[in-house]
């Protein structure tokens, strides 16, 4: 009897934290829900047809960069280099299109190349020289974005052809482009973390790296992949937002790196590593998208936007700070 009755309150708890999990799981979606009714009666072009696009073709550069930044924070690191990234893909590829007679494709490809060798280098000073990873991708940060400066002389280089606007400003039927690059991103990035060895090892680092090293995963060489992966998905945002402005600017990502790291933690993804859903990475980089748009369409100033942002950030990690101290006790 007595045996029946603890087996029943087990049954009991153990339904209400599974109960718990879900509505904190899903709590990320009430958040953008509310978000977009409030900005929504607070003015009437939000839900215009033309103001959607526009929403949906800046949040794509963040989705995009985002899935990268995901790997990195769930193995315990980060990466401020991604803003840079941005920056010196933008200018790379405006140059060898513009000033040195590159096709399309080829400038791209080069430029995407350019952002992974970013990443490993990145992998390299974290991984085999064992900087902290905010210092090393800071310093990365620093030494592009000169770099950039340094190829565009200071100004922004357009005149490129035609058919690149595609990328960043087309549709296929009423979907545009960008939307389409970030949700074979997003499902990529699923694939990984959900469907390959790999990417159960990303969490396994981020929960106990001591402890991965003694089962035998090869951490150093998960870190080189990481990193180079976060410089890809950056790269290729970069690619987006040069397409869609038609020009490329030595300032293009500064920034960007926050607005990323912002989505990410926003999503669930612990800043301790470990923990994260990709479903709810979506979430985050659709109420910082929101965010930024109403802001906007409300006049509300550049300083003041940065201010909202800087609170969501706060917000965000102290909740998965509080998370984690209750895990604890």
């Amino acid at each position: 009897m007595k045996s029946s009755i603890v087996s029943e309150v087990k049954e009991k708890n153990g339904m209400k934290d599974r109960v718990i999990y879900h509505i904190k799981d899903k709590a990320i979606w009430a958040v953008f829900l509310a978000i977009v009714v409030g900005f929504s009666l607070a003015s009437p072009r939000f839900l215009s047809s033309s103001n959607l696009f526009i929403i949906m073709r800046q949040v794509s550069m963040y989705g995009i960069a985002s899935v990268g930044m995901m790997f990195v924070i769930l193995t315990g690191g980060i990466d401020l280099s991604t803003g840079s990234v941005i920056t010196i893909v933008n200018v790379v590829c405006a140059h060898l299109m513009v000033k040195m007679g590159f096709g399309m494709v080829s400038a791209v490809l080069v430029s995407l190349l350019l952002s992974v060798f970013i990443g490993l280098l990145n992998g390299f000073m974290v991984a085999t020289i064992r900087m902290p990873a905010i210092i090393a991708t800071f310093a990365s940060q620093i030494v592009f974005a000169g770099c950039a400066y340094l190829l565009s002389g200071g100004v922004p280089i357009y005149g490129f052809d035609p058919r690149f606007k595609v990328i960043g400003q087309g549709y296929v039927k009423a979907v545009p482009v960008p939307v389409i690059i970030m949700s074979v991103c997003f499902a990529i990035g699923s694939f990984i973390l959900n469907k390959t060895y790999f990417g159960r090892y990303f969490y396994a680092i981020g929960g106990n790296e001591e402890a991965s090293k003694l089962s035998g995963i090869k951490v150093s060489s998960i870190k080189y992949l990481v990193y180079a992966l976060s410089g890809l998905f950056a790269g290729l945002a970069g690619i987006v937002m040069l397409s869609r402005t038609n020009s490329a600017q030595p300032t293009a990502g500064n920034g960007y790196e926050f607005d990323v790291i912002t989505c990410v933690v926003l999503g669930g993804v612990s800043v301790a590593g470990g923990y994260g859903k990709i479903s709810n990475v979506i979430a985050g980089v659709l109420i910082i998208g929101v965010l930024t748009n109403g802001m906007v369409l409300l006049n509300v100033s550049t300083y003041m936007q940065m201010v909202v942002k800087g609170i969501v950030l706060a917000l965000a990690v102290g909740f998965d700070c509080l998370q984690k101290k209750r895990a604890l006790t």
